[in-house]
């Protein structure tokens, strides 16, 4: 077998593997294939075998971990501002206004209803279910995802997205998908690496939290929009009654800024600090993503996908800078610390013990 964690195929003979360089800040040999090999060939060398017999099915299937732990306590500002909002509305209902409130935070529960769920992949995520031929290459890859990490396979449900570029997404409660370059450009190693990665995000409960605490910030979310478009528009009347106007407009607001922090305690500057926090937890969400992956026997296969992911980062960055009449685009700091991935070189680096334990561990 080209890795100890992949059960032998009696069918099957040995291959002679060759060695590359090792991938940047990688401590193992990259496995290469040789010239003319498809990712369907048996022979590529991140090929694996799906033939598997009993399966054992672990008794916990979830869990809740420390990052989706977070993303629920990071979200409650949200959710405070959102039922202040939600409560403001309740007043034209007049008596029947707690029932609002109530219906509102019941409506959490819409995050693990499988209609709504499938409503969400095809209108929010734009994903769409498999074709009968998509299916027979995803269903084996996912069995043996599954199995390895002892998962009822059949609780998630597989999509796939229209899209020529690498990617994949966890969302909810039970969404799974790949992109359609994704299932058909890779070996079904690497795919198997890129679906126990997005299982690792189901297993630590990050899909549903993040949903969830998405969804409760909602109504929050719509009133700062309506605010910051009602000051715009306030602006665009004050110019026409010059400076005077304009320094009317700014007292009237910058008084009521002052009146909704000293009165919430501070609350709405906590707000303004949860994006950033937010996306923290994420970067740290996607390492243990790649824990899951790498803990499977998918480390090898997981690097490799993660090489293409920053060769299309790269591409991507030289379309800019060509359209910037070759003048490098640098990156904000602020956009730096609200990216929700790590870079590159960060996941290789958690990867690395993984990629140079023995075998047999």
């Amino acid at each position: 077998p080209l890795y100890p964690q992949v059960p032998p195929n009696p069918q099957q003979p040995p291959v002679a593997q060759q060695t590359a360089p090792p991938y940047p800040g990688q401590g193992a040999p990259a496995p290469v294939s040789g010239p003319g090999l498809s990712p369907d060939d048996p022979l590529h060398p991140h090929h694996i075998s799906t033939d598997r017999g009993r399966v054992h099915i672990a008794g916990r299937q979830r869990r809740t971990d420390a990052a989706a732990v977070g993303n629920l306590l990071l979200h409650l500002p949200n959710l405070l501002c959102s039922l202040f909002v939600v409560g403001l509305v309740s007043l034209f209902f007049g008596d029947l206004g707690f029932l609002v409130v109530l219906a509102w935070l019941a409506s959490g529960a819409l995050v693990f209803h499988r209609p709504t769920e499938s409503a969400i992949a095809r209108r929010l995520l734009h994903l769409r279910h498999p074709t009968t031929e998509e299916r027979a290459r995803l269903e084996p890859v996912w069995r043996e995802v599954t199995a390895r990490a002892g998962v009822e396979g059949r609780t998630y449900e597989l999509w796939v997205e229209d899209s020529d570029r690498l990617n994949a997404v966890a969302a909810a409660g039970h969404i799974v998908g790949v992109t359609r370059f994704a299932l058909h450009q890779l070996p079904n190693g690497e795919l198997a690496a890129v679906l126990a990665h997005e299982l690792g995000h189901h297993v630590g409960g990050h899909a549903w939290s993040s949903l969830l605490g998405y969804w409760y910030a909602l109504p929050g979310r719509v009133a700062w929009r309506f605010l910051r478009a009602v000051c715009a528009g306030l602006f665009q009347v004050s110019r026409a009654f010059s400076c005077f106007g304009m320094g009317c407009v700014v007292l009237l607001l910058g008084g009521v800024a002052l009146a909704t922090v000293s009165t919430f305690y501070g609350l709405p500057l906590v707000v303004l600090a949860v994006p950033y926090a937010l996306a923290a937890v994420g970067r740290r969400a996607e390492l243990r993503a790649d824990r899951h992956a790498a803990a499977l026997g998918f480390a090898p296969m997981l690097a490799a996908v993660l090489g293409k992911l920053h060769h299309q980062d790269q591409r991507r960055e030289a379309e800019l800078t060509a359209r910037n009449g070759g003048v490098p685009v640098p990156e904000s700091p602020l956009a730096t610390l609200l990216s929700s991935h790590p870079d590159h070189h960060t996941r290789l680096h958690h990867l690395r013990p993984y990629l140079t334990a023995p075998p047999g561990r």
